[in-house]
């Protein structure tokens, strides 16, 4: 449990894409999240009908392979593909 506990609070490298949402890395994932949510609740990106689902502006989309909508659980995977 504690070896994954640590890989999670680990700083990674941000991709200058997902640097424009989150800022400039290394960081460890929990807090790009955490940033990735306070952008997102800024900016009003939550879904009103389905608050499962984020709305991707300009700075988003570029983060989410050009997707205008996904899941909390879509962004999770695709946000990863941003962190090395």
């Amino acid at each position: 449990m504690a070896k994954s506990n640590a890989a999670f609070m680990k700083p990674m490298n941000i991709s200058a894409d997902l640097a424009v949402v989150v800022g400039a890395g290394p960081m460890p994932r929990s807090e790009v999240v955490k940033k990735l949510w306070v952008y997102i609740k800024e900016k009003g990106l939550q879904d009103s009908v389905n608050k499962r689902n984020i709305n991707a502006d300009e700075a988003l989309k570029k983060v989410f392979g050009g997707k205008s909508q996904v899941s909390m659980f879509e962004m999770t995977k695709l946000v990863s593909a941003h962190l090395s």
